[in-house]
This record gives structure tokens, sequence and C-alpha cells, in this order.
């Protein structure tokens, strides 16, 4: 089920790279702070370029870990957008746009046929390292986690450059909310989680997963 949701949802984000408005606003600041738009477009579309060395590399020498400790061991998630870390996503996201818009589509269409081929094949059992952490993940798990990525930046990316945000296909939708609402639930509590969305009265002021 993930895999389909993933290759809808990069697919979904391949057709928002090549949108005109992206090409027309590629130097501008994002809505991110400290993002342009074409650092921005090359952290989506990095979400799709990753996948396919991510599938080549060797087996790693650890279990996989739950996508939530996965979350809880990552420190991008502590606000701190001067970090090195976060500055580093930036580069990464600048250095990927270098190539110029037209390229960038290309690169992100091409690595998703090549996903788009090789996912089936993957076992169901299949464990990944990951590219950027010492730890392991599912290969489901990690591409929940490219999911969100790419729904989130799809967001992002949209509103910076004025167009509607794309519909994504609803397995990628529901994918990513049922994530959002379990981190959240592991950062604030699921009684906060519970008031926020059936409750406004007695609502925290923040559940906000990232």
């Amino acid at each position: 089920m993930i895999r389909e949701a993933y290759l809808g949802a990069a697919a979904t984000a391949t057709t928002l790279l090549a949108d005109p408005a992206v090409a027309r606003s590629w130097g501008e600041p994002s809505a991110l702070r400290k993002f342009r738009v074409s650092g921005l477009a090359g952290h989506l579309a990095g979400q799709i370029t990753q996948v396919p060395p991510v599938l080549d590399a060797q087996p790693p020498g650890t279990r996989p870990i739950s996508l939530l400790d996965h979350y809880r061991r990552s420190t991008w998630t502590d606000g701190d957008i001067d970090s090195d870390l976060n500055a580093g996503i930036r580069q990464a996201g600048d250095a990927m746009a270098a190539v110029g818009v037209d390229a960038l589509h290309a690169q992100a269409r091409a690595a998703l046929d090549e996903v788009c081929r090789r996912l089936p094949a993957e076992p169901a059992d299949r464990a990944i390292q990951l590219p950027w952490g010492p730890w392991a993940l599912s290969l489901d798990d990690y591409l929940t986690t490219r999911v969100l990525e790419l729904a989130v930046h799809c967001d992002d990316l949209a509103v910076s450059v004025g167009i509607d945000t794309p519909a994504f296909p609803p397995p990628a939708l529901e994918a990513v909310l049922d994530l959002l609402c379990r981190w959240a639930a592991s950062r604030h509590g699921d009684v906060a989680v519970l008031r926020t969305l059936s409750r406004a009265e007695r609502a925290p002021a923040r559940i906000a997963a990232l």
C-alpha cells in the first residue's frame, strides 16, 4: 500500500516541478525561511532522486528501528533552522537546483520511472540503511517518511509560487495524516491530540508534529 502511495506522491511532485510558476519564481524567496524557490524545488526533487541509490545500497548491518523512533532520533525536528543539519539540508537543495529547473524536473522524472520499475520486485521485508543517519529502517517505513516530505514540501512550493497546492492521491494523504497524528501524539500526548481534533475549548496551544 505505502509503495503505491509513494509512487502517487512522487508523480504529483514531479508534475508540480514542471509547473511554469516554479520556473517564473525560481530565484525568489520561498515560503520557508532561508530557502529560495530553487532550493526548495531541489529539496523536493531529492525525495525522488535519492530513492534509487538507497535501493542500490547494501543491506544494513543493524536491525531496522521503528518509524517513531526514527523521528525521535532525528535532530532536524528541533526547530533550529540555523543548526548545521538544517543548513546542510538547504545547501543540498541548492546543489540539486543548480542544474536549472528543466534539468531538475528531468532528473526527478527519470528517477520516478526507475523506482516504478524496481519497487514491485523489492521484498516485503526489505530493510535499508539511511543515507544520512547511522540507523536502518524498513523500506516501507523509509518510503512513508518520503511521502511525508513530498506532501509537506509540495504545499510549501505551491504556496511559494502562488498556485493551488496539488491534490494528493488518497492513499498518500492517508499515510501522511496517520504519521503526523502518531508523531504529534508521541511528542505531545494522546489526550492533547484528541482534544485538538474534537474539543477546541480544551485544546492545547500547540500539537504540531513538525
